[in-house]
């Protein structure tokens, strides 16, 4: 009797920490926030997350802020004739009812600058994001390797 006790324990463990590092604040939900390994000396890091607004109306990430980067802004990259281009969305990423956006890698994002020390694959970098009418919320990015990308961070 005592083997199925061990595996229901085991498998309450691993629902416990997918589910963990899914955040919620008034009708958003905030799913995986995940980052990048830096190299040594690196000073700009990215932040990326799935962010699904369940409510009625519309909300706006509208910034953040985490103790390893100066800045934390919100970016979106795109390509324009073969030429990368990259700008601050100074008024924020507007997150309509019913809807959900992506910050992932070549898209929206979060882009720590003055980072002041490395991101090491496999651990947390605690941020809070700060959300117009939700308020603020804090999460962890979850690092991964320097290559890695979103399809990597499904549940």
């Amino acid at each position: 009797m005592k083997v199925p006790i061990l595996v229901s324990a085991l498998l309450l463990a691993v629902m416990s920490s997918a589910s963990g590092h899914d955040y919620k604040v008034g009708s958003l939900k905030i799913d995986h926030p995940w980052s990048r390994a830096t190299p040594k000396g690196a000073s700009v890091a990215g932040g990326y997350m799935k962010i699904t607004n369940t409510g009625a109306t519309p909300d706006r990430l509208v910034g953040g802020n985490t103790e390893v980067a100066q800045k934390f802004e919100l970016h979106q990259m795109s390509m324009d004739g073969g030429v990368m281009k990259m700008r601050e969305l100074d008024k924020g990423l507007e997150i309509p009812p019913g809807g959900t956006i992506e910050l992932k890698p070549g898209s929206f994002h979060v882009m720590m600058t003055g980072v002041t020390r490395p991101f090491v694959k496999g651990e947390r970098v605690k941020a809070s994001l700060m959300f117009e009418k939700a308020g603020k919320v804090d999460i962890e990015f979850a690092v991964d390797a320097a290559g890695g990308d979103a399809k990597e961070h499904q549940h």
